[in-house]
């Protein structure tokens, strides 16, 4: 049986959501920021899955910002949650 357990924290779960609306916004595939982060496609995908515990670190997040032309902060929320 499948755990029911939350896999990500919902900080985390922000992040990814943040990231998602923004690389689709940019036409772009998973492939392409996995290129550009030089981690592998399949590392994209289990973070953007809610069924895996893969989460972006801080560097992952300072790089992404200048892969998606933004600032770190616009892929954070504006307060606690």
């Amino acid at each position: 049986m499948k755990s029911t357990k939350n896999l990500k924290t919902k900080i985390e779960s922000f992040v990814i959501n943040e990231v998602i609306k923004l690389r689709t916004q940019k036409n772009m595939s998973q492939a392409d920021v996995a290129a550009m982060l030089d981690v592998t496609p399949s590392f994209i995908g289990k973070v953007e899955s809610p069924n895996y515990a893969a989460k972006y670190n801080l560097n992952h997040i300072n790089k992404l910002a200048e892969i998606l032309d933004c600032s770190p902060k616009d892929l954070l929320p504006n307060k606690k949650l």
